[in-house]
């Protein structure tokens, strides 16, 4: 389980361009034996039938990360870039990116502090001051290795450390994708579907597709949700913290979770001895939101895994909550068949 997490962060997925990490759970899923296809708008849907005319299930995760799109190349072989994604200007200095399908590295720079007047010292520089540093000397040479269009990722490594955690990009949400992929190994007396969705990070938009298309009963997305257990937030500010199991949310940003799925997940995990904390902070969103508004209507949960940092080249999870998340959604499901 951990080896497929670490294959899957390591992948790049920017959204609007998730095709490596769409082709390790074509991969993967494939093996589960579940029925897959790839929809127009890249979802990967992975679908086991259950009994006829039977209630349909669906459990998505959003295969995309943040990360840049090259939007010009200076005379100096310098590029320019837009970010993609919501991601703080601030950790962006000296970061090291991936460009283009030949995976160019590139640092992300900006002017030195030595040459910086007394009142930039003090300021947070805008990324549009920012560029990526290939380390060519001038426009042509640049050209010859990326063009404008060309996408962009962090560079990092999936490295376990610590009290078994583990740090790596993308967590959001390629925990999910985990998760999802080790849920189609099982087979119930429900029809379940599950999403690899794209494009999340840029309006929830691969899943609204999907959404329309499958037509679920009820929908579960499993996220890597804001863990923000650090020094100098107060507690009812943190959100979440790790080590103590799945985020079960009653509310963010984009959807208001489906009571009775609400309750019946808490049932699930206090009935089972599985550690599990509410959400505490309406923050965020996520693609149950567009699930949620979906044709007539969809009963919709979000349960997630912990993750700090999020949105940067070095999140960090306890691997605890993300093995805890896959047992409550083992046991969810189970009970699902009875309803």
């Amino acid at each position: 389980m951990v080896e497929v997490l670490k294959r899957l962060t390591e992948a790049r997925g920017v959204s609007g361009n998730e095709n490596e990490v769409r082709a390790i759970i074509l991969e993967l899923a494939a093996q589960t034996g579940a029925r897959v296809s790839v929809d127009r708008m890249g979802n990967v849907l992975a679908e086991k039938a259950g009994r006829p005319g039977s209630k349909k299930i669906m459990l998505e995760a959003h295969m995309d990360e943040v990360g840049f799109l090259i939007s010009g190349i200076l005379d100096n072989g310098m590029l320019r870039f837009k970010t993609i994604g919501s991601i703080d200007q601030r950790l962006l200095l000296s970061k090291r990116v991936l460009i283009g399908e030949s995976r160019i590295p590139g640092v992300i720079g900006v002017k030195a502090i030595h040459l910086q007047e007394p009142e930039e010292r003090d300021k947070v520089f805008p990324q549009k001051q920012m560029y990526m540093d290939i380390g060519t000397f001038c426009r042509e040479e640049t050209e010859e290795l990326v063009e404008v269009g060309d996408y962009a990722s962090f560079d990092s490594r999936f490295v376990r450390f610590g009290d078994n955690k583990v740090k790596a990009k993308s967590l959001d949400d390629r925990v999910g994708c985990g998760i999802l992929l080790e849920l189609l190994k099982e087979t119930h007396d429900f029809d379940m579907v599950a999403c690899f969705s794209v494009q999340e990070e840029i309006g929830l938009r691969g899943a609204k597709v999907a959404a329309w298309h499958i037509q679920p009963d009820l929908a579960i997305s499993l996220e890597g949700t804001t863990c923000a257990d650090i020094p100098d937030v107060p507690d009812h500010m943190q959100t979440t913290r790790q080590g103590k199991g799945p985020a079960i949310s009653f509310m963010d940003n984009s959807s208001i979770s489906d009571r009775g799925l609400f309750r019946r997940m808490v049932e699930t995990a206090e009935s089972h001895s599985i550690p599990y904390q509410i959400k505490e902070n309406v923050a965020g969103g996520n693609d149950a939101g567009c699930i949620q508004k979906s044709r007539g209507g969809v009963p919709t949960l979000v349960v997630s895994v912990p993750c700090r940092y999020i949105h940067s080249p070095s999140s960090v999870m306890d691997l605890k909550d993300y093995s805890d998340t896959l047992r409550l959604m083992k046991e969810f499901l189970k009970g699902c068949e009875t309803r």
